[in-house]
């Protein structure tokens, strides 16, 4: 399988793992019931909060956003659903699948069958070293760091400033490269047309919704929902994958079962929090198998601790430390800070 000396925690992994298969292949099954449950409660809230900031901005604009901030994970809900019916797990049946996934992406703005296209090829490879730019946030290795001119390292650190990293980058994400076809592969004509139409129905459907509401309100109200959205969406990618002792290897050291259990966090949030975000938290599970539907990973992981002894658990007050994660240690494997990575190099170069 590998090249390299597996750890003495990865070998374990993998022995008392072996039967992983058969541990969640009973939470695979999708639940009607569960299902249009999740629907009820996600849709009706969103919309009810909506109408709510309709008319709460002629009274107060801080009353509007303040309830567009939490309309903002009703929002992430309904990308929960979309997410699950791209992995074809939300329902039992993929005509049902694609049908709830479109219109929840005429919601999240997200092109359903591009994005889950992209999504399904992230699971197929996360943490191998030389995809790391399809699906996940962008990074570089301490070596790759270490050879970059002063320019490139200039742009690498502008990039991974926060306010870049989870403001403008989420923006132009949303905006930019899931409206064009920015990746291209083979047999992707297709997805293409698909993204075209999405665009082609969120603009006429912006532009009719504007028209009836009044363009100021609308587009106020919209734009805050969908641009917090964004941010929380990408904050989540973030600590799902740039944890500090993650699994980032090159392919042919790369194994699927470490990749899913190491590879992806246990981000352990308050219940509601949770329940706000899908239980998309569980994501080590999630990785191990997107047939998963989100209202099973929570019963999964219960009943099923040995699933995340070692995960690599992260609480919500740990999350907000990792912004300072930087670059892959490929020898020390984990993830270091811009600080750590200069430390270390003083050193090397007295060692010289």
């Amino acid at each position: 399988m590998s090249q390299e000396t597996l750890s003495r925690v990865d070998q374990e992994i993998l022995e008392k793992l072996k039967n992983w298969k058969e541990i969640i292949s009973k939470y695979q099954r999708p639940n009607s019931i569960k299902a249009i449950i999740q629907l009820a409660n996600t849709f009706l809230p969103y919309i009810g909060l909506w109408i709510l900031m309709y008319f709460a901005w002629n009274y107060s604009i801080l009353l509007t956003f303040f309830l567009g901030l939490i309309n903002a994970f009703f929002l992430v809900r309904i990308f929960i659903i979309q997410h699950d019916c791209g992995h074809q797990s939300f329902l039992g049946s993929k005509r049902w699948n694609n049908a709830v996934g479109w219109c929840c992406s005429l919601f999240s703005t997200l092109p359903f069958k591009y994005w889950a296209k992209v999504h399904n090829h992230h699971h197929g490879h996360s943490g191998q070293l030389e995809e790391r730019d399809i699906g996940d946030i962008n990074f570089i290795t301490v070596e790759e760091f270490r050879k970059r001119s002063k320019w490139g390292r200039f742009k690498y650190r502008v990039f991974r400033h926060p306010f870049v990293l989870f403001v403008i980058a989420p923006l132009y994400y949303f905006t930019v490269s899931n409206r064009i076809p920015t990746i291209r592969m083979k047999n992707w004509k297709k997805i293409g047309r698909f993204q075209l139409l999405n665009n082609c129905l969120m603009l006429g459907l912006y532009l009719l919704l504007g028209w009836l509401v009044g363009w100021l309100k609308f587009f106020g109200i919209q734009l805050f929902i969908v641009f917090t959205f964004f941010i929380i969406a990408f904050w989540f990618f973030y600590v799902q994958h740039q944890h500090e002792e993650g699994y980032m290897r090159w392919r042919k050291n790369w194994n699927f079962l470490l990749a899913s259990i190491r590879g992806a966090s246990y981000y352990k949030l308050p219940k509601v929090l949770q329940w706000l975000t899908g239980n998309i938290g569980f994501h080590h599970v999630h990785h191990l198998s997107s047939l998963i539907p989100n209202y099973n990973l929570e019963q999964c992981v219960k009943e099923n601790p040995i699933l995340s002894k070692f995960a690599n658990v992260v609480t919500l007050w740990d999350s907000f430390k990792l912004v300072a994660n930087k670059l892959w240690d490929e020898e020390r494997k984990r993830m270091i800070s811009f600080a750590e990575f200069y430390q270390l190099e003083r050193v090397r170069v007295r060692a010289y």
